[in-house]
């Protein structure tokens, strides 16, 4: 028979990387709830003319079509397609749902989402995503700009103890760079956002061309805007280095103020609630063009080649029905693409690949009922366990809870007997009070070795 070949763009993880993707999933997911988010999950296809309005080609959407369609028959439905990220189903569902939702509305969603792109190291055509959004009816306070990233600070902070690396999460604020580049002349601020985006992959000197090529930009306009994006720090002085840029090129404007004033709050909260881990970027543009406030992108220190881990920002018209906005701001974790760098760097592992704490040998063929009320024992007390597959020799029953990394192996008789294959340590046990170290019980996540 020939080897099958995987396909690109669709991970799957074997077992033990299973436990570990779990456990992020699970931490995020504690993580969210302890902030007030609720949970909920939309379903897997949008109209197309919906997934299109973010202003993404074609070339990313998959498009939902029976097998045995008939080309020439009238089909009333809609045409679907699989939707490319959780922004576009959450703020149809808002619509959808406005009637029945307390807002401001707190969401997390967790689920697979598919993109038509090329795949490379982190980048997959079926991925995990977890995001988490405010939105609100007709308003939403600045608050919710700084809350949000310090909640995802909080969640990889959760996550640090089993060997993620140190995470920073760089922010903006869409109103310094609209202002800035407003008074400096530049009228398709949009197309200055998009360009300025491009900065780490094509470097400066091709942003400034881009710039006056496709936005009428001087050179003197393209130097001021990178000179903007090359401002950074973690604390109220940036704002004044930007202030500072403006007064030289004359470019100081209300909306620009208006941005800075939010940037420091964001800026200063966050020096006290996550100290290092919160950076003023103002590189970070975020290309797309619903973004109207705060903006963020997450990078992992020693893996920033691997690209934003998580990223998002405020929006103020994305979900409306034309009577009725409803701003919000989010973020959004790739969650698969972190699970992979997590385990092709062997940052992360799993203490073992099956949840079975304890196997329970077989005598015999003929005695296999009693290993059963044993383990059916176990499990009731919520200890996983499994039975021998065969009565083979005791030897080869531990070989086969080793390959499995399973710790402990049970020996039936007049007398029942445990044993912990590590250690070699065997000692008397009763199916109704024994049981394993807690860090024994289940599967654990830890670092690398």
């Amino acid at each position: 028979m020939a080897r099958i070949a995987p396909l690109s763009g669709f991970p799957e993880w074997l077992p033990d990387g299973r436990v570990v993707e779990q456990h992020v999933l699970g931490t995020l997911r504690r993580t969210f709830e302890l902030h007030g988010f609720a949970g909920i999950e939309t379903r897997a296809v949008e109209p197309l003319e919906q997934l299109l309005r973010k202003g993404e080609t074609s070339k990313e959407v998959y498009v939902l079509r029976r097998l045995q369609a008939d080309p020439d028959a009238v089909d009333n439905d809609k045409q679907l397609g699989l939707h490319f990220d959780l922004t576009v189903p959450f703020a149809r569902y808002v619509l959808e749902n406005a009637g029945k939702l307390a807002f401001p509305f707190k969401r997390y969603q967790i689920q697979k989402v598919w993109r038509g792109e090329r795949p490379q190291d982190g980048r997959f055509r079926e991925f995990v995503q977890a995001d988490i959004d405010v939105v609100g009816a007709g308003e939403l306070p600045y608050h919710y700009e700084v809350e949000l990233p310090l909640v995802m600070a909080a969640a990889f902070d959760a996550l640090a103890g089993i060997g993620l690396p140190p995470v920073r999460i760089l922010v903006n604020n869409r109103k310094v760079a609209e202002g800035f580049y407003l008074g400096l002349g530049l009228d398709d601020v949009e197309g200055v956002l998009r360009n300025i985006d491009k900065l780490d992959k094509i470097g400066p000197d091709a942003v400034a061309a881009a710039l006056a090529e496709e936005c009428g930009a001087t050179p003197e306009q393209a130097k001021a805007c990178l000179e903007l994006a090359s401002i950074s720090g973690s604390d109220a002085t940036v704002v004044d280095r930007v202030r500072e840029l403006a007064a030289s090129y004359d470019a100081s404007t209300e909306l620009l103020e208006t941005g800075l004033t939010e940037l420091g709050a964001l800026v200063e909260a966050a020096a006290v609630r996550a100290p290092g881990v919160v950076v003023a970027d103002l590189k970070i543009a975020r290309g797309l063009d619903y973004y109207t406030g705060s903006v963020y992108e997450t990078v992992l220190i020693g893996h920033e080649a691997l690209g934003s881990i998580c990223s998002g920002g405020r929006y103020d018209t994305l979900a409306s029905d034309g009577k009725n906005t409803y701003p919000g701001v989010g973020l959004s974790i790739g969650v698969s693409r972190l699970v992979s760098r997590l385990l092709s760097a062997g940052l992360v592992q799993a203490t073992r690949s099956v949840p079975t704490a304890v196997l329970v040998a077989v005598v015999n063929k003929d005695e296999r009922a009693a290993s059963d009320v044993v383990a059916a024992a176990l499990r009731a007390r919520g200890i996983p366990a499994d039975v021998a597959p065969k009565a083979a020799k005791f030897g080869k029953q531990i070989q086969f809870a080793d390959r499995r990394g399973i710790p402990f192996v049970w020996f039936p008789g007049e007398t029942d007997q445990v044993k912990d294959i590590r250690s070699g340590e065997q000692v008397d046990a009763d199916a109704a009070s024994w049981e394993p170290p807690a860090e024994d019980l289940w599967p654990r996540v830890v670092p690398g070795v």
